[in-house]
């Protein structure tokens, strides 16, 4: 293959990531809302961004607390932190390059959508600290199966790891190493993962042990 061919290749891939991404929106929104996308996650950084200093976020919490979960709004921007079934934090998110629509596979730029919990925890990450989410779920790769998209044998590998609380593979067509993390809030620059500022993900970091839920909804 020649080198004028292999680019050609690679601006195609490149254009079709970006018309999906923009389907994604327009079927999200609806077509007339596609261009404020990005003024309405502004308005809504900039209201959510006051909750970080909220009366809920100064009350003293336990490190870890009592039962916890987590709890991800997507079109919100925001991530909710209960104890007991409690609402115990609120914080301002940024998500993926491509918001809309749950993951479907490896560089889409979405951020995945469904019930996951934490499998580990890194106190040395390039993002300041990250929490690693069971993305896929078993409930992914049943999809992706049906899809032709992996093979059975991937496929009983991350039911395998969930069913064990372990980190499923993240070298499949799926895609993985989804994390929350640190680096800011302030826009959707990551790769799928949830970005926090970092006195957040620090606060929510020291108060959660690897196993809490995660429900991440549109």
């Amino acid at each position: 293959m020649n080198r004028n061919l292999m680019v050609r290749i690679v601006i195609f891939a490149a254009v079709v990531a970006a018309v999906s991404c923009l389907v994604a929106v327009a079927s999200y929104m609806g077509a007339d809302d596609v261009p404020s996308a990005r003024k309405s996650f502004t308005v809504l950084s900039e209201s959510s961004a006051p909750n970080a200093e909220s009366l809920l976020n100064q009350t003293p919490l336990p490190e870890p607390i009592s039962d916890p979960r987590i709890v991800i709004q997507k079109r919100a921007r925001r991530l909710i932190l209960f104890s007991e079934d409690k609402e115990v934090r609120e914080f301002p998110i940024g998500l993926g390059s491509c918001p809309y629509g749950p993951k479907r596979r490896e560089g889409d730029g979405r951020t995945p959508e469904g019930t996951y919990y934490v499998c580990t925890k890194n106190p040395n990450s390039k993002y300041y600290l990250s929490l690693g989410l069971s993305y896929p779920s078993d409930r992914d790769a049943a999809r992706a199966l049906r899809n032709h998209l992996i093979n059975k044998s991937q496929y009983n590998a991350i039911v395998g790891a969930e069913s064990s609380g372990a980190c499923p593979p993240w070298n499949t067509p799926l895609g993985g190493a989804i994390f929350i993390h640190g680096r800011g809030s302030s826009r959707d620059w990551t790769l799928g993962c949830v970005s926090m500022d970092d006195a957040a993900i620090k606060v929510l970091y020291n108060a959660i042990p690897v196993g809490t839920p995660v429900e991440i909804v549109p």
